[in-house]
């Protein structure tokens, strides 16, 4: 099974977790982590982990946790998730996705020449 999180959930993760570092408080970071999952995802998650419940799972991560930084929080996250053959992906947001798009339409632009730019060597020669 594979879960996405959005561009969008992982900002506020983010400004989650400065703010548990920052106050040394997470109840506020694991409210934040339990919401970047739907509720289909929960009860898959719950199905799969050992102790059946979500919110003492997340717990448990949270205790693992140093408080130092987001990508150690990540990789415990993902660590766990894939112990229960969950595969935990982050997923372009869709104004991100179009950007990548008009970034490959521009750099196709910019390997075909442009007609005006092109001198014709009989005249030069004039």
């Amino acid at each position: 099974m594979e879960i996405y999180l959005s561009k969008r959930a992982m900002q506020r993760v983010r400004l989650s977790v400065a703010d548990a570092i920052e106050d040394g408080e997470i109840d506020a970071l694991r409210e934040d982590l339990i919401s970047l999952f739907s509720d289909d995802d929960v009860e898959e998650i719950e199905r799969r982990i050992d102790s059946g419940d979500f919110y003492d799972f997340v717990s448990e991560i949270l205790d693992e946790w140093s408080g130092e930084d987001l990508d150690e929080l990540m990789e415990l996250l993902e660590t766990q998730l894939a112990d229960a053959d969950i595969d935990l992906k982050y997923a372009a947001s869709e104004n991100e996705e179009e950007e990548e798009e008009e970034e490959d339409e521009e750099s196709e632009d910019e390997d075909e020449p442009e007609d005006d730019l092109i001198v014709d060597d009989a005249e030069e020669d004039i």
